[in-house]
């Protein structure tokens, strides 16, 4: 990986503002399921990768494998973007703010 590890793990921790626990209570949630691209498939994009960011979150350093970097890196450029597109108004109950937690990111902590 060209990337210093190390610099992936700060990028995906300052992304990344849900612990373990509050993401798998969202992605149980009614609005966690329905926002997000399917594509065809039950489970959409971004409550997969929240799955993902959970296992991540509750794993040692030593213990990350180089996908789980990857997915890290990709994580904190989701975030990043989504963050940029920030809707006017009050954001608190929409499929903006449920798509980026579902990426461990809630813009209202």
């Amino acid at each position: 990986m060209t990337e210093d590890r190390e610099q992936i793990a700060t990028d995906f921790h300052q992304a990344v503002n849900m612990t373990a626990g509050e993401l798998e209570s969202w992605l149980d949630t009614r609005e966690s399921k329905a926002v997000g691209d399917k594509s065809g498939r039950g489970e959409s994009i971004g409550h997969e990768s929240g799955r993902r960011i959970m296992g991540i979150l509750r794993k040692g350093a030593d213990d990350l494998s180089e996908e789980d970097y990857a997915h890290m890196r990709e994580v904190t450029g989701y975030v990043r973007r989504h963050l940029a597109q920030r809707p006017s108004g009050d954001v608190h109950d929409t499929p903006w703010r449920y798509s980026l937690m579902n990426w461990g990111h809630d813009p209202l902590k």
